[in-house]
């Protein structure tokens, strides 16, 4: 018998200072069986740094021929693609050929060596854009963890505050491609 998604709700109040962008979602994500709650948590930081109305999460890890995360136009083309982990430069090319922009968020210890590996081949996709997630701050989120959760997200000069009613987690994103 397959094991079924954990389903989880976040409501995030967000003020993008950077953007602008001043909204609440309420979010339901699923964590997948495979997936550890690290992961989770990058994809629901991955969707709060890229707040739009359209913005959505896909089936992610069940489909091998969806993002974590879109955004699609009216016209059902895709405008953003959003991969969490480290992906392979053929899965990065496919993205890369079907939407206007991807974004690739590596979170985890272990990411600088995929990135010195693949990092070459990269250079020539144009619409393409690699943010790591250092460790430190992804391990601040994990006591933020709860089937229910009400974050506030504010989001300054790059910088992002995420605190619940007990703690308060400061990230700082690194670009390693843009």
């Amino acid at each position: 018998m397959a094991l079924k998604s954990t389903i989880y709700k976040a409501d995030c109040q967000i003020s993008d200072m950077d953007r602008g962008y001043y909204q609440t979602h309420n979010l339901t994500i699923a964590l997948h069986p495979s997936e550890t709650e690290e992961r989770m948590m990058a994809r629901l930081l991955a969707f709060v740094i890229n707040a739009e109305e359209r913005l959505q999460f896909t089936k992610g890890l069940s489909t091998d021929d969806e993002p974590e995360l879109w955004q699609k136009s009216l016209t059902d083309d895709i405008e953003l693609w959003i991969d969490v982990g480290m992906p392979d430069d053929k899965r990065i090319r496919k993205a890369s050929n079907r939407a206007d922009k991807v974004i690739i968020y590596t979170y985890g210890g272990r990411n600088s060596v995929w990135w010195n590996q693949i990092q070459h081949k990269l250079e020539r996709f144009k619409n393409l854009t690699v943010i790591n997630l250092p460790k430190e701050a992804t391990d601040q989120l994990a006591p933020m963890v709860k089937r229910t959760m009400q974050l506030q997200i504010s989001i300054q000069d790059g910088q992002i505050w995420v605190s619940d009613d007990q703690n308060t987690a400061t990230i700082m994103p690194e670009t390693w491609l843009n």
